[in-house]
């Protein structure tokens, strides 16, 4: 743990009552936004936990099973006690073969449909440019008018904290 910041495969020993913010969102072709949002949050909230996906690993240390179980854990602490913050950046780097943003978007409609049945605390930011922003802003605003959407990083954060004070 870094700070404030928990990293896969780190399983911290939290206090039952110590709010998570998980952040969402695309990492391979996208430029680094998670280290921003983590700095922002780390700088406005740090009794929050904040959970990131992205991990610098060494070779051959990536597994894969690790890794999702590792999000779905705080996926699902953040949701019962925090907020899942998903950003979708735009594409910063197109890899031949690869739909970007495919595992966010998935992710993305299951936790907008846990949001809609279980009340889940859930924040989407869209940057400008991002491809299929507008059906998804159209969607999510039709669909789960408790989400909180906007269209900056640091928006996106203050969001969460809003839903987490």
């Amino acid at each position: 743990m870094q700070n404030n910041t928990v990293f896969p495969p780190n399983y911290p020993d939290l206090a039952k009552e110590t709010p998570v913010i998980f952040i969402a969102g695309p990492i391979q072709g996208a430029p680094n936004w998670h280290e921003k949002a983590i700095a922002y949050l780390q700088a406005k909230a740090p009794n929050v936990l904040i959970a990131s996906p992205k991990k610098a690993y060494l070779e051959d240390t990536f597994v894969y099973g690790e890794q999702v179980d590792w999000e779905s854990h705080f996926l699902n602490r953040a949701a019962s006690n925090g907020c899942v913050l998903f950003w979708l950046a735009k594409e910063e780097t197109h890899f031949p073969g690869r739909a970007y943003a495919q595992t966010s978007r998935f992710e993305l409609g299951e936790w907008a449909t846990k949001q809609g049945q279980l009340n889940s605390n859930l924040v989407v930011g869209i940057e400008e440019g991002f491809s299929g922003a507008r059906y998804i802003r159209r969607r999510l605003s039709q669909q789960n008018p408790a989400v909180l959407l906007s269209t900056s990083l640091e928006e996106t954060c203050d969001n969460a904290l809003k839903i987490i004070e």
